[in-house]
């Protein structure tokens, strides 16, 4: 459920507790806050003290119903999911949404935020974006600064346990192939591996789906094409996987073809190495799997 209040807090502050009782009634299990705009009391802001006891009392009544809490539009996280668990994740700097209603930000935005607003906990970014320009009728020009496929890798390099897929139902028809990503990636892990990184210029991320065996690889860059050397030394040595990857097409730019990709599937083992170029304002993601039969038989191996 979204909650969005438009800033007034104190009249959300009046309806929570038949809010909560409607999400229990009708079996919500979760709930996003919104607090666009001014804050009402007057006079009040979102990082003022007030506000802070605010979304503290949020985080205690949803853990009253047992909803987990998503909150957009608060201060930077402290630690206090640790007291809350419930309080899943929160937006807490410029999201995916921000390139609705103004310029956007700069293509290297996603690669600086690991190293500075997750460092104090996980960040609903609301990736998954597919309709990459012109969707907004009154500003046709205005355009995301990212390939479609940079979108699928945000779900592994921004870390959230509670994500969604953030774009109309319409956005997702003539690209369901790559889709299959989102269908696919966990938001629960297990273990992460740092393939590459460069504050401000690309990073490169592996994470263990928990209590399984798959695991997912992101890959983003900023406005610079380059290429991604990724060694799958992670996995388990003797076995061996199906890696489907998402990939930039040859024609890809964030700029002027930003939804062109390709998907591509090979064998691999824990001495593959992968290198995949990534378009500027672009990105990989790929999902590696425990090879079956089937897989082993029609499936090339990655040549070394």
């Amino acid at each position: 459920m979204h909650n969005e209040t438009s800033g007034s807090a104190t009249d959300y502050e009046r309806q929570m507790d038949t809010a909560f009782r409607f999400m229990n009634l009708f079996g919500y299990t979760s709930v996003k806050t919104g607090y666009v705009g001014k804050i009402i009391p007057r006079g009040e802001h979102h990082d003022g003290q007030w506000m802070i006891d605010h979304y503290l009392r949020v985080a205690q009544k949803a853990a009253e119903h047992q909803i987990m809490l998503d909150s957009h539009e608060p201060v930077r996280p402290t630690g206090l999911q640790r007291t809350w668990p419930n309080w899943m994740a929160s937006e807490a700097a410029r999201g995916n949404e921000y390139n609705a209603f103004s310029t956007g930000s700069p293509p290297d935005h996603e690669t600086i935020l690991p190293f500075t607003r997750l460092m104090g906990g996980p960040m609903d970014y609301t990736p998954g974006i597919f309709k990459l320009k012109g969707y907004v009728s009154y500003a046709p020009t205005r355009q995301m600064h990212s390939t479609l496929c940079k979108q699928l890798a945000l779900y592994v390099t921004l870390y959230s346990p509670l994500q969604m897929v953030a774009d109309l139902p319409e956005n997702y028809d003539s690209h369901k192939d790559a889709f299959q990503f989102i269908r696919d990636v966990t938001t629960d892990w297990e273990d992460t591996r740092i393939l590459g990184a460069e504050p401000g210029d690309f990073i490169y991320i592996a994470r263990k789906q928990k209590n399984s065996s798959r695991w997912f690889v992101g890959a983003i860059t900023d406005e610079n094409q380059r290429k991604a050397d990724l060694s799958l030394s992670f996995l388990d040595k003797g076995k061996k996987y199906l890696a489907t990857i998402y990939k930039d097409g040859s024609d890809a730019d964030w700029k002027d073809n930003p939804e062109s990709y390709t998907i591509e599937r090979f064998i691999v083992e824990s001495s593959s190495k992968l290198s995949v170029a990534l378009a500027k304002g672009g990105g990989a993601a790929i999902s590696i799997f425990p090879a079956t039969e089937s897989d082993l038989k029609n499936t090339p191996l990655l040549s070394k």
